[in-house]
């Protein structure tokens, strides 16, 4: 059974950082790809990044270029989002993904279990 949980979450000023980790059980990340999604009261679930199960490629969001960076502990089976410079509108429920497949970078559309997310507030 996969069981994804997210921690990291908080309150945090516009242009300051937080870390989000997303500890993996019953799969193994050197073998599925995974990602982040967020959610903001309202809107529609949105892509944020990916990282492939060997670690070697990554996808990004446009909004969050530059600023986000998603990394692995292979060691912990966890993943990271490292999120810098926030802002307002990074605002919303972040969740982590993976997909049923393994050893292949999946469409944005094809992630299937989720974990039950990390609020992260940006206050301006």
């Amino acid at each position: 059974q996969v069981q994804l949980v997210e921690s990291g979450g908080g309150l945090v000023q516009a242009g300051g950082s937080l870390r989000l980790s997303c500890a993996a059980s019953g799969r193994t990340i050197t073998s599925y790809a995974m990602a982040w999604f967020r959610q903001a009261p309202g809107k529609e679930r949105e892509f944020v990044a990916a990282i492939s199960w060997s670690g070697g490629r990554t996808d990004y969001a446009d909004s969050v270029k530059g600023r986000f960076t998603t990394s692995r502990d292979t060691a912990k089976n966890t993943v990271y989002l490292q999120m810098n410079s926030l802002k307002p509108e990074d605002t919303a429920v972040y969740y982590c993904a993976t997909v049923s497949g393994s050893h292949y970078f999946p469409r944005r559309n094809e992630y299937a279990y989720w974990g039950q997310g990390t609020q992260v507030t940006v206050s301006s």
